[in-house]
């Protein structure tokens, strides 16, 4: 095992807590009701009985990882698992998964808190009173103090769907000693891509502990009844052409609503389907599409586009697979800017056509994978968009043969799942 750098630590959280007014306004909104903001501090009781613990980030990951999720608790019947959130979006989502479980009575296991800030205090804390007997972090979440804490106390860590886009590997570089630090805790490292085992390895992560078992995402099943939601939704959206922009952010729905305006002059019953990626802005993109003159019913309230309604906005959460399902094609949004891109792969196991733009840092080898199959169009601007739009929707069997060819891609690539699972088990198992 590579030899920590605690120096480093103790610089980051010394820096850390000069932080500290700038930390807690940041994470101040990002609170559900009757939740205790004193979570962010360690401050929780123990669960009743030997217990797992998985971190995912925010909404976007509790959703990746929502396979991984059930296969735990099928795994290990004997164990509560507890589910960390940064986001009051995540923790929404694992609190409507809790909630779905209670319908068949298994929701006693599942549990969710809020992540501490990486104060040494606060994590050590979590840890002790937590006591899991296995810590996985998903993807990329590498809290120095968190993971020192883990370490510490003894407790088996693993970083799963592990990716590293080249633009983060740049900045962790200039900070490569507490990287270095961070990951000499971590007992196996599952990386999604040999590209991504690369860049954790050159920030200090030991060969023998890490491996590249493929991206979770692709393990993605598609429930019989979300599909039935999805076709049902579109009859009711009508006999029109109707696309999705899902997951976007400011500055790119100007360029969505723009794109859609150029698209309706060929095509002047398209429909818009628009989701904002926070929730936190679906008030401000109502109020967009109303300064362009562009009605916009809420999906929130219950409505549904008219024939007159240029846009239909998605500002629910939980819903964007079933609402990729329901439209003839699919942007995925944090692509015109520069984000990095979202998951390209649930409207692909929907079998919709896929569009995005060019900035796919986040997904660069999932993109490659569904580029080699001609199973995702990328555009530049908004009259890139337009155009690629007016094109699909005019030939049908083209739509058709890109949704195929995204769905097999999706099928060919399952399998992370399984050798995560058998990995976490020997790591459990302390082999």
């Amino acid at each position: 095992m590579a030899a920590g750098k605690p120096w480093a630590r103790w610089l980051y959280s010394l820096a850390l807590a000069l932080l500290t007014p700038l930390v807690w306004r940041r994470v101040w909104r990002e609170q559900r009701p009757a939740r205790p903001r004193c979570e962010r501090l360690g401050l929780i009781a123990p669960l009743p009985g030997p217990c797992l613990w998985l971190h995912c980030a925010s909404l976007g990951e509790v959703q990746a990882a929502r396979p991984l999720i059930e296969a735990l608790l099928d795994d290990y019947p004997t164990h509560h698992l507890m589910v960390t959130t940064m986001t009051a979006t995540g923790a929404e989502r694992v609190e409507a998964l809790i909630a779905a479980r209670h319908e068949t009575g298994l929701a006693a296991r599942l549990h969710h808190r809020f992540l501490p800030l990486d104060y040494p205090g606060a994590t050590q804390r979590f840890v002790a009173r937590l006591a899991p007997q296995m810590a996985i972090i998903f993807e990329t979440e590498l809290w120095p103090n968190l993971l020192a804490a883990c370490r510490r106390r003894g407790v088996p860590l693993a970083v799963v769907n592990g990716r590293l886009s080249s633009r983060a590997f740049t900045r962790y570089r200039r900070i490569r000693p507490l990287m270095q630090d961070a990951l000499c805790g971590v007992d196996w490292l599952a990386a999604k891509s040999a590209e991504d085992l690369a860049r954790f390895r050159a920030l200090g992560m030991a060969a023998e502990r890490s491996q590249a078992v493929g991206s979770l995402k692709f393990d993605i099943s598609v429930a019989p009844e979300l599909r039935s939601a999805a076709e049902a939704l579109r009859t009711e959206l009508g006999n029109r052409p109707v696309w999705i922009a899902g997951s976007t952010h400011p500055g790119e729905d100007e360029q969505l609503l723009e794109a859609h305006a150029l698209l309706r002059r060929s095509h002047p019953d398209a429909l818009l389907i628009l989701v904002p990626r926070h929730p936190q802005r679906f008030a401000a993109v109502a109020a967009l599409c109303a300064a362009q003159g562009m009605s916009a019913p809420r999906r929130s309230r219950g409505q549904l586009p008219g024939r007159n309604d240029a846009v239909y906005l998605g500002d629910t959460l939980g819903e964007l697979t079933q609402l990729y399902g329901a439209a003839d094609l699919a942007f995925v949004g944090g692509s015109l800017v520069p984000v990095g891109g979202h998951n390209l792969l649930e409207p692909a196991a929907m079998g919709t056509p896929l569009l995005s733009g060019e900035q796919l840092a986040n997904f660069a080898d999932i993109a490659e994978t569904l580029d080699e199959v001609r199973a995702l169009v990328r555009v530049a601007d908004a009259r890139g968009l337009a155009t690629a739009l007016a094109t699909l929707f005019d030939d049908a069997a083209e739509r058709l043969r890109q949704g195929v060819a995204g769905q097999r891609v999706v099928a060919a690539n399952r399998g992370a799942l399984a050798r995560t699972r058998e990995g976490l088990a020997q790591l459990l198992q302390g082999e």
